[in-house]
């Protein structure tokens, strides 16, 4: 209660209506499995269409595998590309993968001339940021002069413009040559340190006319050897390791560190460089220039004449001012095992696999694309997690992929291996044309589902069935099922794609992989973690409240004005409200224990729809004398 305490007007708010319930989203995608790039541990971006998709993960370029596995389909790019082509918005990616050995993290590294040094004898490392052979191509290191910073005053003392404390820079004159810029802030001067002059004042050592001060940057260019990917290019760095713009560290190995300041740059940064703990600008260049002796760029210059001033000016070549390594040794690993699909939280906190979709609550749908590829042990467990994944987080439904080549006998026998209410299982395997070879295909079906599970959610609504729909890309299927075959797969819970003559290529199957029969429906599972997910969020403002009548009250009105929306929208059965749902939240809900245990208990019944999966007319003779 406010306190009264002077005469005066007061003005107050008060709320005469009960807190709405906004539904939640129920589209939202999760995929876990092998991809070409991209990060493993770190928390995923939300995908939003194939061109974001294959920036952080990679493109459709196939995956090599070792142990004898070889090349396989990309089928994680392919289930992105069929979830956005059948209807999906939003979609998460977390990567699987298995290293080659215990010694081989999978990324690729700077290869140089066998003149040289080895790697880690240089102060300057440069490495793929993640596993895979997407991570081999070419950085391009291209240096740059900007305008001259020293400016006369009126007074005619010297000053610096633009310039930052720890720049490297070229200076001109009787004193030429690279230096590092200092700055001192509490006499409010500059000095120029180098390895071998004696150090330099701006106001004692730069008096004379026509001299220069130029800043020294680096553009970074990696040109990745697979075609379909994109070159990425970061320009105008500073070199030394310890420069700063605002406080935030902003050269050229803050840019490309280990751990960038934003996740966004963790995820999309192809590289990593490192330093040396001490390195300055000015032991970079030095760096530099050893790397451009034994780079792979042709023709090679000397060292001495990539820092020299005239092909550092801007009017020369790119070419005559670069750096270029070449990084290789890249590998895709070992093909995932259900380890990689489960994930783990490591010692930093960051998880991998299954794991990490522990901590996005907007998934609805989580599906392994590939894990079936074959009937093995390891695909069976792969199944096992996504369906334990699914119970464990309430409100996901697992899209469970049959193994691809199986006959109606053997996916009977995979399916009556599972029963749960979280997860739907789909057959057989969608042939398209396959946009690596041209060829046509046969890709699992997670990918096509789980669009198709958005694009009826969007159109119709999540109440409604997902089958009956048309599969856009599908060319026909790995098998093509008739009636009779679909009348002994259909009860035991597999979910068939049919080809009807005029009408298309179809999913013509909605059941759950339940034998409880009151969860039989997949829209029945969905349309209640809707509604549970709904209330959920939209009555967390009921904790720690007086829990007495007038809140009681309260949460009735908030959702019983929820599921009549329900009701109008015609998820609900019943031809009025109260024959399609009840909400009790009062002493016949609530013990004399449940108050003193800080409980409230609300009783919430609904009536839901259940789909018309067979349509019967029956149809006799009939005349005007005919009774019925």
């Amino acid at each position: 209660m406010p306190e009264y305490l002077a005469p005066g007007v007061f003005v107050e708010e008060v709320s005469f209506r009960a807190k709405s319930i906004e539904g939640v989203s129920t589209t939202t995608t999760g995929f876990v499995g092998a991809t070409r790039y991209g990060p493993i541990d770190i928390e995923p971006e939300l995908i939003t269409s194939l061109v974001e998709f294959e920036r952080v993960y990679g493109g459709k370029t196939r995956l090599e595998f070792g142990d004898g596995v070889g090349v396989i389909d990309n089928y994680m790019w392919n289930a992105a590309r069929a979830f956005f082509e059948e209807g999906g918005k939003r979609l998460y990616v977390a990567r699987a993968f298995t290293p080659a050995s215990g010694s081989d993290d999978g990324r690729a590294r700077a290869a140089y001339a066998a003149s040289a040094s080895p790697p880690q004898e240089l102060e300057l490392d440069v490495a793929a940021r993640y596993p895979g052979q997407a991570g081999n191509g070419r950085v391009t290191f291209t240096f740059q002069l900007g305008p001259n910073r020293l400016a006369r005053n009126g007074d005619g003392t010297v000053g610096l413009r633009g310039a930052s404390d720890r720049d490297v820079v070229y200076v001109s004159g009787p004193v030429a040559g690279y230096r590092l810029l200092r700055r001192d802030e509490l006499n409010k001067t500059w000095r120029f340190d180098s390895d071998t002059d004696p150090q330099l004042e701006l106001q004692a050592d730069f008096t004379a006319d026509g001299l220069e001060i130029r800043t020294l940057t680096a553009t970074i260019t990696f040109e990745p050897e697979a075609a379909d990917l994109s070159t990425f290019v970061a320009a105008d760095l500073p070199l030394d390791p310890r420069h700063e713009t605002g406080g935030a560290p902003d050269s050229m190995f803050a840019y490309f560190a280990a751990d960038p300041a934003s996740l966004s740059r963790a995820r999309t940064l192809p590289i990593v460089l490192t330093p040396a703990a001490a390195s300055t600008g000015l032991s970079v260049m030095e760096d530099f220039r050893t790397l451009h002796d034994v780079s792979l760029t042709s023709p090679p210059s000397p060292p001495d004449e990539l820092f020299t001033p005239a092909l550092l000016d801007r009017d020369s070549s790119p070419a005559q001012r670069s750096v270029t390594v070449r990084l290789t040794g890249g590998n895709d690993g070992l093909e995932p095992d259900a380890s990689a699909y489960e994930g783990q939280t490591d010692d930093r906190n960051r998880s991998s696999g299954l794991v990490t979709f522990e901590a996005l609550e907007d998934i609805s749908i989580v599906a392994a694309p590939g894990a079936t590829r074959r009937d093995t042990p390891a695909a069976h467990t792969v199944i096992a997690l996504l369906i334990g994944h699914c119970e464990r987080m309430r409100y996901r439904i697992g899209v469970v992929d049959s193994v691809r080549g199986q006959s109606v006998s053997e996916v009977r026998a995979l399916r009556a291996l599972y029963d749960s209410s979280y997860a739907a299982f789909y057959y057989p395997w969608i042939r398209i044309l396959d946009p690596v070879t041209g060829l046509e295909n046969y890709y699992p079906p997670s990918g096509f589902v789980a669009g198709i599970y958005a694009r009826n959610d969007i159109e119709r609504a999540v109440w409604k069935a997902p089958a009956n729909e048309v599969v856009t890309l599908a060319l026909g299927f790995e098998t093509m099922l008739n009636k009779s075959q679909q009348e002994v797969l259909n009860p035991e819970g597999v979910n068939c794609f049919r080809y009807f003559e005029g009408r298309g290529m179809r999913l013509w199957g909605a059941r759950t992989m339940s034998s409880d029969p009151e969860w039989k429906y997949v829209n029945l599972r969905r349309y209640f973690a809707y509604l549970e997910r709904s209330i959920d969020k939209g009555t967390q403002w009921a904790v720690f409240e007086p829990n007495g009548e007038r809140l009681w009250a309260n949460v009735r009105s908030t959702i019983s004005d929820f599921l009549l929306n329900e009701w109008q929208n015609g998820a609900l059965l019943g031809d009025k409200p109260e024959k399609s749902f009840f909400v009790k939240c009062d002493r016949s809900t609530m013990s004399q224990n449940d108050l003193d245990n800080g409980r409230l208990v609300c009783l919430v019944g609904v009536a839901p729809l259940r789909p018309a999966e067979f349509v019967i007319f029956r149809i006799g003779q009939w005349t005007a004398d005919s009774k019925i």
